[in-house]
């Protein structure tokens, strides 16, 4: 829910218009699905539990089906910790953000970085020896962001994350629940800028709720994820990750590799390019609403 100072052009995340999905979702060439058919398995597609990573199955679940794959979604599962557990068995396909799902499943042992393709690739080696396929990450993307009103960045100088340093012990900071135990949210702000904030307040994931509390000044600064659109709207100051906290965090989807040895690897590309189109932003999507707390 991802995002460094060279990288943070990550406005350009997929989100397929109504029609498309609809499109998607109501037609496939016969002879792919007679192909899928006869393979019996329904292919179950999972997502976490909020609004981005739900459009994102029903994106994944579209572009399959147009290809005559059968498709389900198991939508709003949960966090990681239950997503993860879940593709052993209950689904197939998840789409992830890499740097954060490299993080988890390397269980911290390594840390990922700017680079896409090499972050990408130690995903893959690690979800390998768990049964897992890794795609190739698609051009979409989206990652944290530490954000404050422009009232606050008026009035304390603010245009970097480093600045808050100065002001952090009087302003709450406010973000998922689990924030405190994330590398990439609490740990990572306090280890990498020194940030020891007057109170973290649990809130949602990137959603409603933290935007309130941020407009009403219940809280000084918040975590929000880079493609939702109320940043734009609402004015809000994205403050500049000057020391390359958040990881790309590129989606691509973890298929079990069962799944792939049974319909081949044109499962792992047709979603990536449906993803890749520029063309599409979640910032154009009204439900949008952040990620899993990256990491």
């Amino acid at each position: 829910m991802r995002a460094e100072p060279e990288r943070r052009t990550v406005a350009y995340v997929a989100c397929l218009a109504l029609a498309i999905v609809c499109c998607a979702c109501g037609s496939g060439p016969a002879d792919h699905a007679d192909g899928a058919a006869q393979h019996g398995a329904v292919i179950t597609v999972g997502s976490f539990d909020f609004p981005e990573s739900v459009l994102l199955a029903d994106i994944y679940a579209g572009a399959l089906t147009t290809q005559g794959f059968p498709v389900r979604v198991l939508p709003d599962l949960g966090a990681r910790e239950l997503v993860d557990p879940a593709l052993s068995g209950l689904v197939q396909v998840v789409p992830e953000y890499s740097g954060s799902a490299l993080e988890f499943v390397s269980l911290g042992r390594q840390s990922a970085t700017s680079d896409v393709t090499a972050t990408g690739r130690a995903l893959a080696g690690w979800v390998a020896g768990r049964g897992l396929v890794a795609g190739r990450p698609s051009a979409a993307q989206d990652a944290n962001v530490i954000v404050v009103t422009a009232a606050t960045a008026a009035r304390y100088g603010l245009r970097s994350v480093a600045d808050l340093a100065r002001v952090a012990p009087q302003l709450a900071f406010g973000g998922p629940p689990e924030c405190p135990e994330r590398v990439y949210c609490l740990p990572g702000l306090k280890q990498v800028y020194g940030l020891r904030f007057r109170v973290f307040i649990p809130l949602d994931a990137g959603g409603p709720l933290t935007l309130q509390a941020l407009e009403a000044g219940d809280i000084g600064v918040a975590l929000l994820f880079s493609t939702d659109p109320a940043i734009t709207a609402n004015h809000l100051v994205v403050l500049a990750d000057d020391r390359g906290l958040q990881p790309a965090e590129n989606v691509v989807p973890l298929v079990r590799r069962d799944v792939v040895a049974r319909y081949g690897p044109r499962l792992l590309a047709v979603p990536r390019h449906r993803l890749g189109a520029p063309d599409y932003r979640f910032a154009a999507c009204p439900e949008r609403a952040g990620g899993t707390t990256r990491g």
